[in-house]
């Protein structure tokens, strides 16, 4: 009787671990751009909870205000409150440029790469003068 199990010349699929997907596969700017928006929803996503509390907080009284305002006057609350800025204005213009392309604005290669660019420029700008006027 012949044996009926083959071998397969095809190389078995490699799993890919987190450190091989973050260091080792060079994703393309349009892919890292996607990755930040999933990341930057999460994050927001996240801390709605602090932030509603924080935003009660500067709503409710006087003291409550100087309350916060002391504890936003903190180093590490302005590096956190500043990367929620940036993490809203990214998901903000990245998801601007997702809705271009569902109905096929952009769709080609060098216009998605060029969209992608300006994504990344005006999100980086944007935080950039919002925690210039904002934080500072």
């Amino acid at each position: 009787m012949a044996d009926t199990c083959q071998t397969s010349s095809k190389p078995r699929p490699k799993y890919l671990g987190l450190a091989e997907i973050l260091f080792q596969i060079k994703l393309p700017l349009p892919g890292k751009l996607s990755i930040l928006h999933r990341v930057s929803g999460v994050l927001l996503f996240l801390m709605l909870g602090p932030l509603l509390y924080c935003f009660q907080l500067s709503v409710t009284s006087p003291a409550d205000f100087l309350a916060f305002k002391s504890f936003a006057a903190n180093p590490l609350v302005r590096l956190l409150l500043a990367g929620l800025i940036w993490a809203y204005l990214h998901h903000l213009c990245a998801g601007i440029r997702f809705l271009l392309l569902d109905i096929h604005v952009g769709i080609d290669l060098v216009s998605a790469r060029q969209t992608t660019v300006i994504v990344f420029i005006v999100s980086l700008a944007l935080t950039a003068f919002l925690c210039w006027r904002i934080l500072l």
